[in-house]
């Protein structure tokens, strides 16, 4: 599906630059992580009057035409594990390329990445702050262009949710419902419930046996623990033996590196600042959030969005239905603040607790009806 570019001047695939290119104009376009070293004759033919060339690797006579034209050009940085300026967002095959090799997880480019990240984190790079804080703008402009126009919503919850467990199969339920009914699901893109999720998604458009035969394939490597690479393999196997699933979206941080992505979302915003992923994943949740059990972080997570909903700062409120009665008033009672909060407001109308997963559907359902 294409999507239009925020401002509608951006190339980001060698596919639109032959099309723009062949038109004999690069005027004012912005080019983004694009190798051009075969693209010579074009650059060579092209007016690139006041274009960007963001992260481009070209031939030395196409560089020196380009700045003659006006054109700026940042070349690529040199011995980095992932593109600060790249146009598209991750998929996991990219993400877990070389996963199958010898050095296994340790080579793919995502622990490559973690470990620069922890390495100049160390140091207090001044270089490579700037180098991720631009990555990290790219991949919110990447994520803006993925949903435009799309119903979003959010499903929170622990990373700690195994495989092979009823809440793990449960969470993967609610995801393959919320995606057939037109839903674009968006989690934070790490294992647990927002894998669980992902993997419903990846599931909808197979028949229903197609899910009840995969849970237990990926329960026989429950955990990402004491193995990161025989985990998401496991995955990879599921998505082989059943290809063409569903699209859906994963925004997870190397900022909890040692969490590793899961291999069933179709798309992956992946963040070093961990703060603007939340933050941005939240905001992106256009048709509400459902909150599965979870600990500190999805506690975090219900409060960062009930802020906005409070004060009404991005609109009208959305809908939060939380899952599981017990854990939301005993265990972490989350579920009587929210609602004292509400009280009197807006957002009153916009929030609900149910006992099950199979009720979250049809409660996000009432609550957009009730707006």
């Amino acid at each position: 599906m294409a999507h239009p570019h925020r401002h509608g001047r951006e190339i980001e695939t060698l596919e639109e630059f032959d099309r723009v290119a062949a038109g004999g104009s690069l005027v004012g376009w912005r080019l983004q992580a694009l190798d051009l070293t075969d693209r010579t004759a074009a650059l060579l033919a092209a007016d690139t009057t006041a274009a960007v060339f963001l992260g481009c690797p070209m031939a030395p006579e196409a560089a020196a035409k380009v700045r003659a034209d006006g054109a700026l050009v940042l070349p690529p940085v040199p011995d980095l594990p992932f593109a600060p300026y790249r146009g598209l967002l991750y998929t996991p095959d990219e993400l877990f390329a070389g996963l199958d090799a010898e050095h296994g997880y340790a080579a793919t480019p995502d622990a490559r990445t973690y470990a620069w990240f922890q390495r100049t984190m160390r140091d207090g790079d001044v270089f490579a702050s700037m180098l991720r804080a631009v990555h990290d703008d790219a991949i919110s402009d990447a994520l803006d262009e993925r949903l435009a126009g799309v119903p979003v919503v959010g499903v929170m919850g622990g990373h700690a949710m195994a495989r092979g467990t009823d809440a793990y199969a449960g969470a993967a339920r609610l995801g393959r419902s919320l995606a057939r009914a037109g839903l674009t699901v968006a989690t934070g893109g790490g294992p647990g419930a927002m894998e669980a999720a992902n993997l419903g998604a990846y599931a909808a458009p197979h028949p229903d046996g197609m899910l009840d035969e995969a849970l237990p394939l990926l329960g026989k490597e429950p955990s990402y623990v004491p193995s990161v690479g025989a985990w998401a393999r496991a995955a990879f196997d599921v998505r082989d033996r059943w290809p063409g699933g569903g699209d859906s979206i994963g925004v997870p941080t190397w900022f909890y590196g040692h969490e590793p992505p899961n291999a069933f979302a179709g798309h992956i915003a992946k963040y070093f600042a961990n703060a603007t992923r939340e933050d941005g994943l939240l905001a992106r949740c256009t048709a509400g959030v459902v909150y599965l059990p979870g600990a500190a972080g999805t506690v975090q997570e219900i409060f960062d969005n009930a802020t906005p909903n409070y004060y009404g700062s991005r609109g009208e409120p959305t809908p939060m239905v939380l899952v599981d009665r017990a854990h939301w008033t005993e265990h972490l009672p989350a579920w009587p603040l929210l609602r004292a909060l509400a009280e009197g407001r807006s957002m009153a109308s916009r929030i609900a607790l149910v006992d099950t997963v199979e009720e979250a559907p049809e409660a996000l359902l009432r609550l957009s009806a009730a707006g």
